[in-house]
């Protein structure tokens, strides 16, 4: 078994641990999740992501290493785009605040599966058609300008998302929560609750976001080990960073033109791929340089949140 191999599988397992630590031992009862445990989770996979990146380094080089730091900055700073979208689902289906990483945690164990089939498709087409490159690229700057003139705007109803829309007509829907329960048992039969609709509405934004992320990651490094391990860090860390910025998100308010431009660059290093080669750590010192400015800017130009905003419009629900 070659290294990449060992690593793969060395990886896998790590994920399926992670994840059973996580909501088996972690957070077995519900619990609001508070600033401080935010950030503690936060640093620790952001740790483990960078020490992820020196095994790499270590084993497969420089270059390799470059590009999962490269993708991995890449995806987690447009991961930050979900936690606006998160706080929307939450606050429309009124899910209490001790319940939202339960339906984080599912949420991303979907993800993780959707991404991985993605880049497995992606892989496959661009090793049979090279050419698909050049319409990633397209759609990346597609993407990127439409970001910088929509406003950043988003669904303001996602409780009238499609798939709430399809659940509502053909499955029973409970009326109100039943602790951590995504489906009970009534007398009419096996009923969902309004949990699993939030669970619905959350694997569908990851999945748009996904549509645009992918690509992203492609323009970086077309070796699906090295896509899949820096989406699944970035992914992985999301719950936490969602927890730790949701309520301070709308300070951020010119990070979304960063990531709009950050969308537009890596799209044009590929249509222009065979023309100019842009080397791996310069696209990563525009990357971090991109997003170190948005993010000052956005600081610099926020106003206070007020005291008494929250995640949802619900209580907190008991610890």
């Amino acid at each position: 078994m070659d290294s990449t191999s060992l690593l793969a599988v060395g990886f896998t397992v790590f994920i399926v641990v992670a994840l059973a630590l996580d909501l088996g031992v972690f957070h077995r009862k519900a619990h609001v999740v508070g600033a401080r445990e935010a950030l503690a989770w936060t640093s620790v996979w952001v740790t483990l992501a960078v020490l992820f990146g020196i095994g790499l380094f270590l084993v497969r080089g420089g270059q390799t290493a470059i590009e999962y730091f490269t993708g991995y900055v890449i995806e987690y700073s447009l991961s930050v785009d979900n936690v606006f979208v998160f706080t929307l689902i939450f606050a429309a289906f009124a899910v209490p605040r001790n319940l939202q990483h339960r339906v984080l945690f599912w949420g991303i164990v979907g993800a993780l599966v959707m991404r991985l089939l993605m880049i497995v498709a992606g892989a496959t087409l661009i090793a049979q058609y090279h050419w698909v490159l050049y319409v990633f690229g397209a759609f990346l700057v597609l993407t990127g300008t439409r970001m910088l003139v929509a406003r950043g705007e988003h669904e303001a109803h996602p409780e009238n998302n499609v798939l709430v829309r399809f659940a509502r007509r053909h499955v029973r829907v409970t009326d109100g929560f039943h602790g951590q329960s995504f489906f009970i048992r009534t007398a009419a039969g096996i009923a969902a609750t309004p949990l699993f609709l939030a669970l619905l509405v959350v694997e569908f934004s990851d999945l748009i976001f996904a549509v645009d992320s992918i690509p992203a990651i492609f323009a970086v490094t077309t070796d699906p080990f090295v896509v899949f391990t820096s989406n699944a860090f970035a992914i992985l860390g999301l719950r936490s960073l969602y927890f730790l910025l949701a309520e301070a998100a709308a300070r951020f308010r010119y990070l979304k033109v960063g990531l709009a431009l950050i969308l537009v660059l890596v799209g044009s290093k590929l249509l222009v791929a065979e023309i100019l080669e842009i080397p791996s750590l310069v696209s990563l010192a525009i990357v971090l340089s991109i997003l170190g400015l948005a993010i000052a800017i956005s600081l610099l130009r926020s106003t206070p949140l007020a005291e008494d905003q929250s995640l949802s419009g619900e209580p907190d629900g008991d610890r």
